[in-house]
């Protein structure tokens, strides 16, 4: 995970500075994608770093310490289509506009899923103070670094509907079909791409903590910022596969848990994409 948080990190800096760089176009192999308009939609696996997860509320203050976090993946299913079960799959969804041939500006809907690993062994800090008559009480004491079993009893803590990352991106796209030698570009093109994103948190918590009534619902708890590098192959000018990395970060200072809006989460962590979907580009 450290090697690809690098190379992300690497990606960044490449991508920034390519956008500073003056823009030289060659007729010989620019496409001409000023004014087009492309719509895209596919998948995602995504992989979590460890992080400090800290929940307040009235009788409690308290840290999960590197709690470890996955997926949850659906694999190929029907559902990726299905209108009415869209949000079951871990999925991606893009509109864009070509501002030149080669940049394009795009709004982004990364539904991705984050489960905290249960029954893992974690380090929890702080106090549980609950009234003997609340549900939860039989947690009460002072945790200092403290090894605890996360139980659903104790804390069962997922963004799986989703880890909703909502964001802007600015993307650069350059054609090298040519490197494959003489191919006619108006039925097969291969480009390359690099975008920096950024952008809210609009998570759906599923969170049973101390035993207390979830909350379950949309919430804009955060932020995040996003770079990402792919291979875009197009085939008859209006139809293309994408295949990309994207990695970044993610601060959610204000996360709902429970029906008491004193009760709150927050944490933050980097996440790593791979993504793979299809969509159509048209001028308009």
């Amino acid at each position: 995970m450290l090697k690809q948080l690098l190379a992300i990190s690497c990606i960044c800096f490449a991508t920034v500075a390519s956008f500073a760089q003056e823009e030289k176009q060659d007729d010989k192999y620019t496409s001409h994608n000023k004014g087009k308009i492309f719509f895209y939609w596919g998948g995602n696996g995504s992989n979590y770093t460890k992080s400090d997860i800290h929940f307040r509320g009235n009788g409690y203050n308290f840290t999960v310490h590197d709690a470890i976090a996955h997926d949850k993946p659906r694999g190929w299913s029907i559902d990726y289509i299905n209108p009415s079960r869209m949000t079951i799959p871990q999925t991606n969804f893009e509109v864009g506009y070509f501002i030149s041939d080669h940049y394009n500006v795009s709004f982004k809907v990364d539904h991705m899923k984050y489960v905290m690993t249960q029954y893992q062994q974690a380090t929890v800090s702080g106090l549980i103070n609950l009234p003997e008559s609340e549900a939860g009480s039989e947690f009460n004491g002072i945790y200092n670094n403290d090894e605890v079993y996360m139980t659903e009893d104790f804390l069962m803590f997922e963004h799986t509907d989703g880890l909703n990352y909502i964001h802007l991106g600015l993307s650069r796209f350059d054609d090298v079909t040519s490197l494959l030698g003489p191919i006619n570009t108006d039925v097969f093109q291969i480009n390359v791409t690099e975008g920096i994103g950024g952008g809210i948190l609009l998570p759906k918590t599923n969170a049973t903590l101390l035993s207390k009534e979830r909350h379950d619902d949309f919430h804009v708890s955060g932020y995040g910022v996003s770079a990402d590098v792919g291979v875009n192959l197009t085939f008859f000018k209006h139809f293309f596969v994408r295949g990309s990395l994207k990695g970044g970060f993610i601060d959610m200072p204000n996360i709902r848990t429970t029906n008491d809006t004193s009760d709150k989460a927050k944490q933050h962590f980097f996440f790593y994409e791979r993504l793979i979907g299809f969509g159509v580009i048209f001028k308009i």
